[in-house]
């Protein structure tokens, strides 16, 4: 059990561990794929660094400083996160299962949509990014997921025991290490369907009727899990209050995920905000 589990070590993400760390809190911080920051090929405008900073070597830097105070640091994909009885917090990973008292999303914003012709055209309307959300209305339909990593199985497995058939779609790319599902590796060339999805039609003509699909590329986001929780959104951002907690108890957001500034400063500044709240809630949580 951990005091705080935090998703995602970016700035917000440590900048928060920093501070729930220096309350004495117990801390694991979880993250997984590239930071937009380490793509940053070089940060000038941040305070301290007279010459600049690649956003690699910042990025590394600020793992290491909290590691070196004692937070828990794992490279471990999030796939799953739910509230339990005990109004703790239960964080499922493709290696193992934690439970923390508080937490704070600092994923940024990965959700990724594939460029397939229709996409934009059936969101909403047959196209889904979340199964524990909108699963429910595909009950005995034929479904597929789009993806091929451990996200998409997360999904699928979310689906299997509500749709009548489901499938995993790769659009072109290897295919998962799975024996559970049906999966096609071809390339997707379109969605199809009147007003709602109907089908989908591969690069070689060839086409699968389907009631709905659900996107599940890359890693899961800040908005996926904001979605399985039922925390409010403004479009792809969370919502929170000044302090940076959101509509569910015990739940932090801060960086990217939130929108606005998307500047290392205003992430580190709500790192330290989120932080500070969740140690709070854990003091009267306490009481």
């Amino acid at each position: 059990m951990y005091d705080v589990i935090i998703v995602g070590a970016g700035p917000a993400g440590i900048s928060a561990s920093l501070y729930a760390k220096r309350a004495n809190k117990s801390v694991l911080v979880l993250y997984h794929g590239e930071s937009q920051l380490e793509k940053a090929h070089m940060i000038d405008n941040y305070y301290g660094f007279a010459g600049g900073i690649t956003g690699s070597d910042l990025y590394n830097e600020g793992i290491k400083q909290a590691e070196e105070l004692g937070v828990e640091v794992k490279n471990s994909e999030v796939l799953h996160i739910a509230m339990n009885a005990s109004m703790n917090y239960e964080v499922t990973t493709a290696e193992a299962n934690y439970e923390g008292k508080a937490l704070i999303l600092s994923t940024g914003n990965k959700k990724i949509k594939p460029n397939i012709k229709g996409i934009d055209e059936f969101d909403g309307k047959g196209i889904s990014y979340c199964a524990i959300c909108d699963g429910f209305f595909y009950r005995k339909k034929s479904v597929a997921v789009i993806g091929n990593g451990d996200y998409a199985l997360s999904e699928a497995g979310d689906l299997e025991n509500i749709v009548a058939k489901l499938t995993i779609l790769t659009d072109g790319l290897p295919a998962p290490e799975t024996d559970k599902y049906e999966v096609i590796t071809k390339k997707i060339k379109e969605i199809k369907g009147d007003g709602r999805v109907g089908a989908v039609e591969f690069e070689d003509g060839s086409e699968l009727e389907l009631n709905g699909i659900f996107v599940a590329q890359g890693v899961a986001g800040g908005a996926d899990f904001a979605k399985k929780l039922g925390i409010a959104l403004d479009g792809d951002s969370i919502k929170v209050k000044p302090d940076m907690s959101t509509n569910i108890p015990g739940v932090f957001s801060c960086g990217n995920i939130n929108g606005g500034l998307l500047q290392v400063c205003k992430a580190v500044y709500e790192g330290a905000e989120a932080g500070l709240s969740a140690v709070k809630y854990l003091k009267e949580k306490a009481k």
